[in-house]
């Protein structure tokens, strides 16, 4: 299989170029040769064929051909937003969301939080996040990257969400008595849907009941008690199954 890049700028027919630094190193870790073909992506549908022209000690340049209309994302955006388990249990949370299809990763701060992070810590551990969904992305076949947005508390977050969902749904995830995720999609719109998750410990009844006010809907993923990096992807295999065979 040819190697999979993701190019952060827009890519035509006949553009040559020099690959960014992390996407030349995956070239000469895997000992590419001038001529050797390999697919890029820039996020907006698709993904291009390219060849290598000129390998150096640390830079590589290609010659990107033919766009190919390939279509491997789900046709509906799924988000998550989540109180940030520990930094190894988000890395492999933001690997398998990337994987699942996720749109987008909300990191939060919550009252239960055990990682807590601000300035330039946070920035850090968002670029690191980014370049695992990047990663991943490439890995899997995905032709879009999902978007790490910047961690913030949850109160200010749910403050900027809007009083009415869009359309599609907005969810958080109840440890106590809800109904089943499937009972609440069986009877919304299809469009945009978000999910907020608690971390380990899970939301407090005040942050349940605050989301709650601005219109999302509790739900239950059954009767287990699933880990703070589990409850997310969960809810994403389930919704991929529930949206398709709606």
């Amino acid at each position: 299989m040819s190697l999979r890049l993701f190019v952060d700028a827009p890519l035509s027919a006949d553009l040559e170029f020099g690959l960014p630094e992390d996407a030349a190193r995956h070239v000469q870790v895997r000992r590419l040769q001038p001529g050797d073909d390999l697919r890029l992506f820039d996020g907006a549908g698709g993904e291009w064929r390219a060849r290598v022209t000129r390998m150096g000690k640390r830079d590589v340049d290609v010659r990107v051909e033919a766009h190919e209309a390939v279509a491997r994302e789900l046709p509906f955006d799924l988000e998550i937003a989540l109180g940030m388990p520990t930094n190894e249990r988000m890395d492999a949370l933001v690997e398998k969301a990337t994987e699942l299809g996720v749109a987008a990763i909300q990191p939060l701060q919550t009252e239960r939080s055990v990682l807590r992070l601000d300035g330039e810590r946070a920035a850090r551990r968002v670029a690191h996040w980014q370049a695992v969904a990047v990663g991943a992305s490439e890995q899997s076949g995905r032709t879009r990257v999902p978007v790490v947005a910047p961690v913030t508390g949850i109160g200010a977050w749910l403050a900027a969400q809007p009083p009415d969902a869009a359309p599609g749904g907005r969810f958080v995830m109840s440890t106590g008595s809800a109904p089943a995720l499937a009972d609440v999609v069986a009877c919304a719109p299809h469009g945009r849907w978000l999910a907020l998750s608690g971390p380990e410990g899970g939301l407090t009844p005040d942050e349940e009941a605050a989301a709650v006010a601005r219109g999302f809907t509790r739900i239950s993923l059954g009767s287990l008690i699933l880990r703070a990096d589990t409850a997310p992807l969960a809810w994403l295999a389930q919704m991929a199954v529930l949206l398709r065979d709606a």
